[in-house]
């Protein structure tokens, strides 16, 4: 080894440049516990709560809504979880709900829907569009197939259930057409507004290249909720439309799926899943035209063919990835994706977690949320 003196000088400045390395060998704990700019960054552990299937052998669970009232036999901050799939793990012919008891930790059969409804176009296969209103009511969109394909699927329904899981009502309509995504609500008890996305329009057989059609749209249905009636559709708005959708062998459709309102709801935003961007649509309460597909909040990057959406008390949006096990942060206000997690890094899949997102809900508390891993059937609390 060569040594060399160093001068008066050289001493000072290593001396000086050791100072400045011990310094900041001594703040980075303390700037690693700077304040959060999110949600996901003070969350640090996933727990698995249920399997979702009920005894019929449905899976693929895809909605959940926390309840926000009691009514029948719901408590208040149940989760209601849907499938998607049945027994033979057919997309598209699941027809059952299931409802998570944080109280008990035990899974009860809600609902169970017959496959075959007349009153909605094609039957049931229960999608990710899922709300319960403060008056009790249950609303679950259905976007149907025969044989688990898009080659025999249906136009879909939203079908109304009381709170003791009983059907009330189908609600169908030309702008209705495989309500797929999940829904935005703004519940005022005796009147509410739904935004559901429709990713059906165009929409044909999986086999092959199969085209984009960018005809999806997202509806408005504005409620009314006569005491002790179910709710009767009072007008309908088409407020965003030419969103893609293009079927798939793997997921039956892919098209835009989470919804979410600012707080002051002027803005809706839209997970664009073919774009692989966040969308965001003015006045979505009072436009009566269509925005087409409005301004971009945000793309790529993070995203990941986004999917379900919500929004935490911080007004950032969380939304879940479709190809990996990765939830994404997003501050709408800045238009920057600040963060992702892992929330499931299943290595069956490539990448780890690949398909397996869908579903997303905040906990009552706002500390957290569920999803569910639908590879496994599961619901999840991150907390």
């Amino acid at each position: 080894m060569k040594h060399t003196t160093r001068t008066f000088s050289q001493r000072t400045a290593h001396a000086t440049r050791s100072a400045f390395a011990l310094a900041a060998m001594l703040a980075a704990p303390l700037a690693a516990h700077a304040a959060p700019q999110g949600m996901l960054e003070t969350l640090h552990r996933d727990t698995t709560l249920i399997n979702t299937v009920p005894d019929n052998g449905d899976q693929n669970p895809y909605a959940i809504v926390v309840a926000p009232v009691s009514s029948g036999v719901i408590k208040q901050n149940d989760v209601l979880v849907d499938n998607f799939n049945n027994a033979a793990n057919l997309q598209g012919t699941g027809s059952t709900i299931v409802d998570y008891h944080p109280d008990t930790k035990q899974m009860t059969l809600f609902a169970s829907i017959p496959r075959d409804l007349k009153d909605c176009p094609g039957g049931v296969g229960l999608s990710t569009a899922m709300t319960m209103l403060k008056s009790g009511w249950i609303i679950v969109g259905s976007t149907p197939s025969n044989d688990g394909t898009t080659d025999t699927k249906g136009a879909g329904c939203l079908v109304v259930l009381d709170s003791n899981g009983k059907i009330a009502k189908t609600l169908s309509s030309p702008n209705i057409n495989d309500p797929w995504g999940n829904m935005a609500v703004v519940d005022n008890g005796d009147h509410a507004t739904l935004f559901l996305s429709n990713a059906g329009f165009g929409v044909g057989s999986a086999n092959g290249n199969p085209p984009v059609f960018k005809q999806a749209t997202v509806l408005r249905l504005d409620l009314d909720i006569p005491a002790g009636q179910p709710p009767v559709v009072k007008s309908e708005t088409v407020v965003a439309s030419g969103f893609g959708a293009q079927a798939d062998k793997g997921v039956f459709l892919v098209g835009p799926t989470g919804l979410a309102l600012s707080p002051d709801n002027k803005q809706l935003y839209i997970s664009d899943a073919i774009g692989n961007r966040i969308n965001a649509i003015d006045d979505p309460l009072t436009r009566d035209t269509s925005a087409g597909v409005g301004r971009q909040l945000t793309a790529d990057g993070l995203l990941h063919r986004p999917l379900a959406m919500v929004l935490t008390p911080q007004n950032h949006l969380i939304v879940t990835n479709a190809l990996n096990g990765q939830v994404v942060e997003i501050d709408p206000a800045t238009e920057k994706q600040l963060y992702a997690r892992w929330v499931d890094s299943d290595r069956a899949q490539t990448p780890p977690g690949n398909g397996d997102l869908f579903g997303i809900a905040l906990t009552p508390a706002g500390d957290g949320f569920y999803y569910v891993e639908d590879d496994v059937n599961t619901l999840v609390l991150a907390r």
